[in-house]
């Protein structure tokens, strides 16, 4: 069978390759050329083709066959051609070129046979022949019928069904152009808009998001502005505490190339030893792991010594701004101002306890660096600063003058009776202002780390102990107060007296003898004090410990300033009766005694003892402190009375506290001999006190003095202290001298 695209058409070759029709008839035609190749198609000839000389010596026909595949199989045929089965060229026969395929019948059955020709052989059209051209299908002449379908071996007309016109396909329809240009345009333009949208929404809308999300890589770790500490004046603006500015040295010993040279060169300036400063110095893991970029060498270095030690170029060695809080008196007032810890906090003293108020709020300052070598501040970047806030100042009732000459004087006599521990109170009795308030020891404030934490407590707010005699005048006052005795009175006061099995005695005997209010007074008497406590009762006795203020912290403002105790009535024991009323069993602090003296020289009113003045703001605006507690213990006229008592104590021979007389003024007060109460035990040795008021008939002030000393009574060991302490208070205070003389006292009345 011929390939397709390759048949011969129904019209044959003679042997000189001239082409015939089928009938004959045709004229001879030759075609040959690149125009004759295309004539041809890989499905057979056209229309037009029908009726021109065979083709098969054209010599494209070969190529034609390639381009069409060689493929055998149904050929499409247009409207004009035969149907498939219609007449074809004969088989093929390389010998002599007859057909090869016989004809067919009248009835247009088909024969079997099949003529081979090749070669010179021509093809007819005489009758109906069964097959295909090769590349030409065979064109019907005039008057022959149409070729059978293929398959059925009948023609349309022998079926009788008329011929259905053969529609010719249509191309399938190709993409236009301008649809992919547009739709390309279109989708263009879409992409722009979106990109556009997106850049106006980052750089308009999200423009602080990005800026800020790249400027955070750039910024450096905020560095701290300090915050001036406020300064601590006393009551005359005489500076007690402030700040300066210094400086602050730091290394990071990734960067430190020797350390051991490091170490020697800053030790002299420092003042610091090579052994402490050298650990600080070389590579150290912190608790997270990752090394240590930051160590602290010395804080509050004078900006003289920073200046050398920049002038040193040691690698990783760097200096900073700093605070340094400065003490101009060293020890003056120490126990009482405190100190600050290297972060300017207070830790002791007033500066612990009025710490928020005094610190300032710091400022920050956040800018923006480079990376890499250059990690330096960028000119002209991000920059934000906040300023720090300055703290408060505070004014104390304390004088420096007279705070330095009662330090002195209470040095002094703690070294010559071997006293362990000691305290002076100077107190306004109209204010309750605090003058001056002594400890000792002491210790420098300004370098306080190499004291002892026993050497920096205020002993008048935190020294606990027994007051022994000093606390009879609050048992007289009640007597007085109550009607139990008048101040001329008198009592028969026996040798001893027996409370709980315990027996009392004076160490004055009275033997049983009227004895006056003064007298019981100069002498101490515990028999006779004890009488008047029972006559008072346990109850009225508390009552009037309290409406002195014993008990409870006095609030003057000193951290941790003790409560003491005093006995409920409910809780007093056999002997307390009578160990009460003579000042034991009585847990108190030496200010809190001071209190009660100056209620007494006071007309009787309580006022609660201050050490703040007043505060100074930043702005220099100034708040007084707010007004102290008073409260009414006793009337002035039993005031009075009770001092008029007193002073017979400095008065009259053989009295207890005549040490304390100071000439030309009228001194009233009492001596004591008590106990300092140490984890609610006695310790050893005694406490001597004198607490006294001057001038008697219109007290100005109160002058206390506590010292816990081997042994020996408070008008061997205070009085005399009392006695320099408070002439120099009232010549400090200009208080002119006693315009009369003290009266005559009467101890045993006949």
């Amino acid at each position: 069978m011929p390939r397709r695209g390759s048949s011969r058409s129904a019209a044959g070759r003679d042997s000189q390759g001239r082409g015939t029709t089928g009938d004959g008839d045709a004229p001879e035609r030759r075609l040959g050329g690149i125009s004759d190749a295309r004539s041809y198609t890989p499905r057979g000839r056209t229309v037009r083709d029908a009726g021109r000389p065979d083709r098969s010596a054209d010599p494209f026909r070969p190529a034609l066959q390639v381009l069409d595949g060689g493929r055998k199989g149904p050929v499409r045929r247009t409207p004009t051609q035969p149907a498939r089965g219609s007449d074809r060229a004969g088989g093929r026969d390389d010998q002599d070129g007859t057909a090869g395929r016989a004809g067919r019948d009248g009835t247009g059955r088909a024969g079997s046979g099949r003529a081979a020709g090749r070669e010179g052989a021509g093809r007819t059209a005489g009758g109906p022949e069964r097959g295909r051209t090769g590349g030409n299908r065979a064109v019907r002449g005039p008057g022959v019928a149409p070729a059978p379908r293929r398959g059925t071996g009948r023609t349309a007309t022998d079926r009788k069904q008329p011929v259905r016109p053969h529609r010719k396909p249509r191309p399938p329809k190709l993409a236009s152009p301008n649809r992919r240009l547009r739709f390309g345009s279109f989708l263009a333009l879409t992409l722009f808009a979106v990109i556009g949208i997106r850049l106006i929404v980052i750089q308009v809308v999200d423009t602080p998001a990005y800026a800020d999300g790249g400027l955070a890589g750039r910024l450096s770790n905020p560095v701290v502005i300090p915050a001036p500490r406020g300064t601590i004046y006393d009551r005359d603006g005489a500076v007690l505490a402030h700040s300066v500015e210094a400086r602050y040295v730091y290394a990071d010993p990734t960067e430190v190339t020797d350390p051991a040279a490091a170490a020697a060169a800053l030790s002299p300036l420092l003042g610091i030893p090579k052994s402490q400063l050298l650990p600080r110095l070389v590579p150290q893991k912190r608790p997270d792991g990752n090394e240590s970029q930051f160590e602290y060498l010395a804080r509050g270095v004078d900006i003289d010594t920073a200046k050398q030690i920049t002038g040193l170029n040691i690698a990783g060695i760097g200096i900073h701004r700093d605070e340094r809080r400065e003490v101009p008196g060293g020890d003056l007032g120490a126990n009482l101002i405190g100190f600050t810890g290297d972060d300017m906090h207070g830790l002791e003293g007033i500066e612990g306890r009025y710490d928020d108020v005094l610190r300032g709020v710091n400022g920050e300052r956040i800018f923006e660096i480079g990376g890499g070598d250059l990690n330096k501040a960028i000119p002209d970047g991000y920059l934000k600063e906040t300023d720090p806030q300055p703290g408060s100042s505070l004014v104390l009732t304390i004088d420096r003058d007279l705070q330095f000459e009662v330090q002195r004087i209470l040095s002094e006599a703690m070294a010559r009776v071997r006293a362990t521990t000691g305290t002076v109170v100077v107190m306004d009795i109209r204010t309750g202002e605090v003058l001056a308030q002594a400890s000792h020891p002491t210790y420098d404030a300004a370098n306080w780390k190499p004291s002892k934490p026993t050497d920096r407590e205020d002993v008048a707010t935190s020294f606990v102990v027994d007051p022994g005699s000093v606390h009879k005048p609050i048992v007289f006052g009640a007597a007085l107060e109550e009607g139990v005795i008048a101040p001329d009175g008198t009592l028969p006061v026996p040798a001893t007296i027996n409370k709980g099995g315990t027996t009392y005695r004076d160490s004055r005997n009275a033997q049983g003898a009227q004895m006056s209010l003064a007298g019981m007074m100069a002498y101490s008497s515990n028999v006779g004090t004890i009488m008047l406590a029972d006559q008072l009762g346990p109850q009225r006795l508390h009552d009037y410990q309290l409406r002195f203020g014993l008990g409870k912290p006095t609030g003057e403002g000193m951290p941790g300033e003790a409560a003491g105790r005093v006995l409920d009535p409910k809780d007093w024991n056999g002997s307390s009766p009578g160990s009460i009323p003579i000042g034991h069993s009585v847990d108190v602090t030496p200010l809190q005694m001071t209190a009660v003296y100056a209620a007494i020289a006071n007309g009787g009113t309580w006022v609660q003892p201050s050490l703040i003045r007043e505060t100074v703001g930043p702005d220099g605006t100034r708040t007084p402190a707010a007004a102290p507690e008073t409260r009414r213990v006793i009337s002035p006229e039993n005031a009075a009375a009770l001092r008029t008592v007193m002073e017979a104590v400095t008065t009259v021979p053989g009295a207890t506290g005549l040490k304390a007389a100071i000439p030309g003024y009228r001194v009233a007060g009492k001596t004591g001999t008590g106990s300092r109460v140490v984890d609610g035990r006695y310790a050893p040795g005694e406490v001597a006190s004198f607490i006294g008021m001057a001038p008697a008939d219109n007290p100005r002030y109160v002058v206390s003095v506590f010292a816990h000393t081997p042994g020996g009574g408070g008008g061997d060991i205070a009085a005399p202290t009392f006695k320099d302490i408070m002439a120099f208070t009232l010549l400090h205070y200009r208080v002119p001298p006693t315009g009369t003389e003290p009266p005559e006292f009467v101890v045993f009345p006949k």
